[in-house]
C-alpha cells in the first residue's frame, strides 16, 4: 500500500473542507472522551439501573467485537476472505444500541453492523462465509431476528419499515430498527422509508453512523444541515449521539424504541462517530483523508473511554482486564480456525440461477471462463 505524504495529499484535502468544532451542534453524551460520566436529565433515566456486571459487559462486548473484526481484516489481507468491512471505531454505536434492543426487535442491518450481530447472537463465524464466498449469509433470519447483511446501499430502510409496518398492523408491541451509513442518506429509499414511516406512523428506528465519510466522499459534501435534523422534514424528531459513547447510545437507542413501541412512530438516530480504518479493504483512506484527523479521534476511542469510566468507579480490576485478553485471544484463534476450515468458493455458482431455464449468452460465459480457468498451469485460477 502507498501512503502520500502530508503534502501531496494536501491539494485533493482542500477540496473537502472540514467543519470546525465550533459550527457542529450539540449531540447526547454520558461519558465524556476522558471517561467522566456527564449528568442528562432527559436520558440518564434510561441507563440509571445500569450495574457493574452490565457495564463490564459493555465494555467486553466491545473489546471483543474489535477482536474479531481485526482478526477478519487480517484474514482477507492473508487471501482467505474476498473483502471485509472493518468497523474499527464504531464499537459504541454498534454495542450500545444494539444492547438497547429486545430479543422480539427486529433489526435490518447493513454489511458492516459486525456489533450488532454480536448483540444479537450470531455466530461471528457466519459473518464471514459471506465474505468469503461461500454462503449468502449463514445465520437464520428468524432464529436471532437479525436479517441479512444488505449490501445495496439503504434499501434495508424500505425493508425494515415495510417489516414495522406489518408489526403495527399485528398489534405487536416490538419495535424494528434499520441500520445505515450517512453515505445511504442520500439515497432515495432512505428518504422514501422516512415518508412511508412518518405517514404510516410505522415502529422504526433509522439508526444512522454518521463515521463521516461515505468512502472517500465527507459528509458536508451531502448535506447542508446535520443528518439528524432531515427527520424534522418528514415530521417526526431526530436526534444526534455522541457515536463513541457507548453509554449514550444505548440511552437514546432506548427511548427511541419505546417511542416506536408506545406506537408514537419513527425516530431518526445519528450517532455521531467516526470510521477509523478503510471504507473496506480495497480503500486506501491515505488517499483522501489526513492522518491528523484520524489522530484525533484516536482520542475519543469508545473502548478507552469506558475502560477509564470502569477504572476511576472501582467497576472493574486488573484481573477482569486480563481474564478478556485472554478471551479476546481465543475468540482470534477461533475465528482464524472456523475461516480456514471453510471450503473454497465455487467460481461457477455466479451462472447458476441468472435464468430459470438457463439462457444460450450465460452457457457461453460459462464457456470462457472454464477455458480461463484451464489457462493456468496449476489448474487454479489467479
Amino acid at each position: 500500500m502507498t501512503v502520500e505524504s502530508t503534502a501531496a495529499r494536501k491539494p485533493r484535502r482542500s477540496a473537502g473542507t472540514r467543519k470546525s468544532p465550533s459550527t457542529k451542534p450539540e449531540l447526547v453524551q454520558l461519558l465524556t472522551p476522558e471517561g467522566k460520566r456527564v449528568k442528562n436529565a432527559e436520558y440518564d433515566k434510561y441507563v440509571a439501573d445500569i450495574t457493574p456486571e452490565e457495564l463490564r459487559g459493555l465494555y467486553r462486548d466491545m473489546v471483543l467485537t474489535r477482536r474479531f473484526d481485526a482478526e477478519a481484516t487480517s484474514l482477507q489481507r492473508q487471501g482467505e476472505l474476498g473483502l471485509w468491512a472493518s468497523l474499527l471505531g464504531q464499537e459504541a454505536a454498534q454495542i450500545g444500541s444494539g444492547r438497547a434492543l429486545r430479543d422480539d426487535d427486529y433489526v435490518f442491518p447493513t454489511y458492516r453492523e459486525h456489533g450488532v450481530a454480536w448483540c444479537r447472537g450470531v455466530d461471528p463465524t457466519n459473518l464471514l462465509g459471506m465474505f468469503r464466498g461461500v454462503n449468502n449469509g449463514g445465520w437464520d433470519p428468524n432464529g436471532n431476528n437479525f436479517h441479512l447483511y444488505t449490501i445495496v446501499i439503504g434499501s434495508q430502510t424500505l425493508h425494515a419499515t415495510g417489516y414495522a409496518m406489518g408489526v403495527a398492523k399485528d398489534g405487536a408491541d416490538s419495535a424494528v430498527i434499520a441500520y445505515f451509513g450517512d453515505g445511504a442518506s442520500s439515497q432515495g429509499d432512505v428518504a422514501e422509508s422516512f415518508t412511508f414511516s412518518a405517514v404510516y406512523n410505522a415502529p422504526v428506528v433509522f439508526f444512522c453512523q454518521n463515521n463521516q465519510w461515505a468512502i472517500s466522499e465527507p459528509t458536508e459534501r451531502q448535506t447542508r444541515v446535520p443528518l439528524y435534523q432531515r427527520a424534522q422534514g418528514f415530521g417526526f424528531p431526530g436526534v444526534r449521539v455522541d457515536g463513541n459513547d457507548v453509554l449514550a447510545s444505548l440511552a437514546v437507542t432506548k427511548w427511541a424504541l419505546e417511542r416506536a413501541r408506545s406506537g408514537e412512530g419513527p425516530t431518526l438516530v445519528e450517532a455521531y462517530t467516526y470510521r477509523m480504518g478503510a471504507h473496506t479493504t480495497s480503500d486506501d483512506p491515505s488517499k483522501y483523508r489526513a492522518d491528523e484527523e484520524r489522530e484525533a479521534w484516536e482520542a475519543k476511542d469508545p473502548i478507552l473511554r469506558l475502560r477509564r469510566y470502569l477504572e476511576a468507579s472501582n467497576h472493574a480490576d486488573e484481573g477482569f482486564f486480563a481474564e478478556l485478553e485472554t478471551e479476546s485471544e481465543a475468540l482470534g484463534r477461533r475465528v482464524r480456525e472456523a475461516v480456514r476450515a471453510m471450503p473454497d468458493p465455487d467460481r461457477f455458482a455466479l451462472f447458476e440461477h441468472a435464468y430459470a431455464d438457463g439462457h444460450a449468452l450465460v452457457d457461453e460465459e460459462r464457456a470462457e471462463f472454464a477455458a480461463y480457468q484451464a489457462s493456468f498451469t496449476d489448474g487454479e485460477g489467479a
